[in-house]
């Protein structure tokens, strides 16, 4: 099928049109207190915020309270049409709730607001229209105006459903940094996935589940490539009479030295081939340190140390197994 129209010059329009509204709502904030009471009276909640929206607005909605949640402000969705049949039982007398509605007119919106008055718990409008029901009954308005659509119809919720989004993750990290949500409070709450094992795992847990291949660094050529090969990691620590670390030899160095040696190989001792000072990690470092400094310096495996000794190995392939590559 032919394009009629070039496809590039609609997306960018788009684009622009839905970043102008974002800009929109970022001049509109400041024109009122609401935003910033909004932000203190959650931050001083005893309860859960619940979100409700109907259509595409319960999306928004339902994205916002993921977006709480994992910053640290307890959230529940409760949908606007199922609300008036059961669901508003969720809501508790220490609660707050947000409504979200581009045109706060819409029949369902007009039910639940009484019902939720009744509740006398605090209710935030977030609306496109301020002079709209749902805006006018409620405590507080976050308002995201929107002129119109990015669809040349006017009609498929686009520009007003990225505007909402955006007021309301503006809000979530306005929360997040009034309660100084630490990188470690988020880990508490992403344990799982590629993201929470960035946060949370460290070198020591991949490294003790690995062999500890080493040598003493007087050992010969052969004892060298026993370890390097029974322990299966590419390299072997080498460590002096005091146990102390003096230096890696990896198989690549073995490969190198065998193509250019000349000598008696009997001869061959670790400290003839060990590479000094090498590139080690702390195992109580953050495993995602670990590959950053394999990346930096294009090797696939680091020496380990606990207080400054020898504990062990990463590789590659460890971080490779946990997804974090």
């Amino acid at each position: 099928m032919k394009l009629q129209n070039d496809p590039i010059l609609i997306a960018k329009k788009v684009l622009q049109q839905e970043a102008d509204a974002i800009q929109g709502i970022a001049d509109a904030i400041a024109l009122t207190p609401d935003f910033a009471q909004c932000v203190e009276a959650i931050l001083s909640l005893r309860g859960r915020v619940v979100v409700t929206g109907i259509g595409k607005s319960a999306h928004i909605a339902g994205k916002m309270v993921a977006t709480l949640n994992s910053t640290g402000t307890p959230a529940l969705f409760m949908h606007a049409a199922d609300a008036i049949h059961g669901d508003l039982g969720m809501i508790q007398p220490e609660d707050f709730v947000i409504a979200i509605s581009k045109s706060g007119d819409t029949p369902e919106i007009k039910v639940l607001v009484p019902l939720l008055k009744r509740k006398a718990v605090p209710l935030a409008a977030l609306v496109s229209n301020a002079d709209s029901y749902l805006a006018v009954q409620a405590d507080y308005v976050l308002h995201a105006p929107v002129e119109r659509e990015a669809c040349p119809h006017n009609l498929a919720p686009t520009t007003s459903t990225t505007a909402a989004l955006a007021l309301a993750d503006a809000l979530a990290v306005c929360l997040l940094e009034s309660r100084e949500f630490t990188r470690q409070d988020f880990a508490h709450l992403h344990p799982g996935g590629t993201l929470g094992k960035q946060l949370y795992l460290k070198v020591g847990d991949l490294s003790r589940q690995n062999q500890q291949p080493q040598v003493h660094e007087s050992a010969p050529l052969k004892d060298i490539i026993l370890e390097i090969s029974g322990k299966r990691l590419g390299a072997t620590a080498v460590l002096n009479e005091a146990g102390e670390l003096v230096g890696i030899i990896t198989d690549g160095d073995l490969r190198r030295m065998l193509a250019t040696f000349e000598g008696r190989l009997e001869r061959v001792r670790a400290r003839d081939i060990l590479t000094p000072s090498p590139v080690s990690i702390e195992v109580e470092d953050f495993a995602v340190e670990a590959l950053r400094r394999m990346q930096e310096r294009n090797i696939t495996q680091l020496i380990v140390t606990e207080a400054g000794q020898f504990s062990g190995f990463i590789h590659l392939h460890d971080l490779l197994r946990e997804g974090l590559v």
